[in-house]
């Protein structure tokens, strides 16, 4: 593989990360996107060219024959314009996983796994490391509220150090490509594929990572462990990091390892879970526990990882990409602790994975939400395509009232938004989740404006 690079489809979150590392990196980057002609000036093409990736309408304008190597995601098809147009250029085209490996290989790696926490975690690698002075690269599937205030997209960097950290995603089955000098399994529940496909997945990456770190609160992680002096828990003191106290602090969590003191500006238990992970790959990597820890109170989270929207008279309004079952369980469990009511809407993120969770998220919604707590669903999110369309958003709602919660659906997000905020009194907290939707950010931000404007 070699430039100039093209990318079809470069403002997607993955094709964008790896995009902007090779720009930071001094290559010749260019790329296209449908969207762009939806959105001439969207935030992603201009952080995109801020880092020195030329972009295009999708509409092949941008290929030429300086491209050497041309980049696709599963989701472009085998009759895409762009791709024929590559390949009658005699461009060599790659599939975007393998120009991660590719690029995996040629730094030392740290690749972070798991079902849940993933992106968190990654940014969490990221900031210890910067804060210990080694400048590493990014890989990640969300953006870094540090990098984003520094103006950036925050999913991707490419720094002059030799680490490179990666969010390594088990969904398309091509983390199996992924060699990595260190590897984290945070953990492996049922999502996307049933758990027996996972584990032989997880099976293979666990394989081909030279040193591996595994959560041993997870029984499925748990039986990939090689090594217990490297895995991370915080039930079990048989982990080589265990974590003997957890507390809410004001910020977040406070924390003790051993005699150590950890301070998390993130709130619940499966963040301090993230922590102790980030921590066991940055031992590994040969730096003390303790700088280790110091680095941690000035990390500022990850976009749209229960991100706090605003308060306004009592009512907070928290934004949060949860949308499967043990996902959308550890933020009402982190919403839980800090408010005594919790008021949460669920978009659900396609017809799919809709199907595939109806039984399981029902489950996890009646062992977790209290009687005080009220779930609104909306209707599923349609991105387009060919897609089965027979379930509902309805569908689930009465699964979870089968369980006993108090769930309700309203089709329509602004109607279901309506009666949140004709409910809500101080002391509640507004939870909004889901994810594939690129409008849920804006739209919560929408909801804390409207909760300001109530009477």
């Amino acid at each position: 593989m070699q430039g100039p690079w093209f990318f079809i489809g470069v403002g997607g979150t993955g094709m964008s990360a790896i995009a902007q590392l090779l720009a930071f990196k001094g290559e010749a980057v260019s790329g296209s996107d449908r969207d762009f002609a939806r959105d001439a000036d969207s935030s992603v093409k201009r952080g995109l060219e801020k880092a020195g990736v030329k972009c295009f309408p999708q509409d092949a304008s941008g290929l030429d024959a300086s491209v050497r190597t041309v980049v696709i995601s599963t989701a472009i098809e085998n009759d895409h314009p762009e791709l024929l147009k590559a390949r009658e250029l005699g461009c060599e085209v790659v599939h975007r996983s393998d120009a991660l490996a590719w690029l995996c290989a040629s730094h030392r790696t740290i690749a972070v796994s798991g079902t849940s926490g993933k992106s968190t975690t990654t940014g969490l690698v990221f900031h210890i490391l910067r804060g210990l002075g080694q400048d590493p690269s990014l890989l990640s599937g969300a953006g870094l509220a540090d990098l984003q205030a520094e103006g950036w997209i925050g999913n991707g960097w490419g720094g002059k150090g030799e680490w490179l950290v990666i969010e390594a995603d088990e969904s398309d089955g091509t983390l199996v490509k992924y060699r990595p000098e260190i590897g984290l399994i945070l953990n492996i529940d049922r999502d996307h594929k049933e758990l027996d496909e996972l584990m032989r997945i997880f099976g293979t990456f666990a394989g081909n990572c030279a040193k591996l770190a595994v959560n041993l609160d997870n029984a499925s992680s748990a039986s990939l462990s090689r090594n217990r002096a490297n895995d991370f828990s915080l039930e079990r003191p048989a982990a080589g990091l265990f974590c003997d106290s957890v507390k809410p602090s004001p910020a977040g969590s406070r924390f003790r390892i051993g005699g150590l003191e950890g301070e998390l500006p993130l709130p619940g238990r499966h963040n301090v879970s993230n922590a102790l992970a980030a921590l066991a790959a940055v031992r590994m990597a040969g730096f003390p526990l303790a700088d280790a820890l110091r680095t941690l109170g000035t990390f500022r989270g990850i976009w749209r990882r229960y991100q706090v929207v605003g308060a306004d008279r009592g009512v907070t309004v928290v934004d949060d990409f949860a949308h499967n079952p043990a996902k959308i369980d550890a933020v009402l469990a982190t919403a839980q602790e800090r408010a005594e009511r919790v008021l949460a809407w669920f978009q659900p993120h396609g017809f799919a994975p809709a199907r595939f969770m109806r039984q399981e998220l029902a489950e996890r919604l009646g062992a977790r939400m209290r009687p005080q707590d009220v779930l609104w669903f909306s209707e599923i999110h349609f991105a387009g395509g060919t897609v089965t369309r027979d379930i509902s958003g309805a569908d689930l709602a009465e699964e979870a009232r089968k369980r006993g919660c108090d769930a309700r659906f309203a089709a329509d997000r602004e109607e279901a938004i309506g009666q949140i905020l004709e409910t809500a009194r101080p002391g509640d907290l507004i939870l909004l989740m889901g994810a594939r939707d690129p409008s849920l950010e804006g739209f919560a931000k929408h909801v804390f404006e409207r909760l300001k404007a109530r009477p």
